[in-house]
């Protein structure tokens, strides 16, 4: 949950312009993520957290500047495919647990690579 991913997003420059892309930049820092050039070529990409991206394109919503648009929709759209990184792991493991309760401890853990105590703790809340 906590390993970084990579979004591509091809030909930003030419989508968004140099001047938005340097402001996205400089706001993607801001929430430990790295908006860069892949080697030599007209294409970009941005590096971080799951949830840290997903909080970067939140920020350039409220902004609600139009040029934003190619890169909030890239982004988005990228995301849906990491939703597992997204959620905190205390809720995934409940969420797991009501949607299946014959899951087993050991099963839990596999699954969301948590420790045994976080697995039971979460049992418990669920049980309540």
């Amino acid at each position: 949950m906590t390993e970084d991913i990579t979004i591509q997003l091809p030909s930003l420059i030419h989508r968004i312009g140099g001047e938005k892309a340097k402001q996205a930049r400089e706001i993607a820092l801001q929430y430990q993520c790295d908006v860069k050039r892949v080697r030599r070529s007209r294409n970009w990409a941005i590096t971080g957290e799951a949830i840290s991206i997903q909080s970067f394109i939140e920020r350039l919503k409220t902004d609600n500047d139009a040029g934003f648009g190619y890169l909030i929709q890239k982004i988005a759209t990228a995301l849906l495919g990491h939703a597992d990184k997204l959620e905190p792991l205390d809720i995934k493991l409940r969420r797991l647990i009501r949607e299946n309760p014959n899951l087993t401890l050991g099963e839990l853990i596999q699954l969301t690579q948590c420790t045994l105590a976080e697995v039971r703790v979460a049992r418990f809340h669920v049980d309540c």
